[in-house]
């Protein structure tokens, strides 16, 4: 994981979304996916490329069970982008670089 990437948990989850004043993209994946690995130097690649703009993070659904069910979230990669402590914005499966560019670009 880039250092551009926050790691998120159960613990910190609510308070970094809830108190962010950028957007927040949290990447939802698990060790054993393998659509998660393919899409995940793309995201060190674009949260290098949009710097302070918004905040790149993930969060193992495995090491976090808690949180995924509460955005419905059935399949992984999911990828949520939050605004003001709310979803905005979902994208499942894997894509590449200029289609997840084409997800974040309207939020920032």
């Amino acid at each position: 994981m880039s250092h551009n990437i926050v790691a998120l948990t159960e613990a910190t989850f609510d308070k970094t979304i809830n108190e962010s004043t950028k957007p927040i993209l949290v990447d939802f994946w698990a060790e054993w996916c393998r659509p998660c690995k393919q899409i995940a130097p793309i995201l060190d690649e674009l949260a290098e490329e949009y710097g302070d703009k918004i905040i790149f993070t993930k969060l193992n659904v495995e090491q976090n069970p808690s949180v995924a069910p509460k955005f419905g979230i059935r399949g992984i990669p999911t990828l949520l982008i939050f605004k003001n402590g709310q979803v905005v914005a979902t994208h499942v499966g894997e894509s590449l670089k200029a289609q997840l560019r084409a997800f974040i670009e309207p939020f920032l």
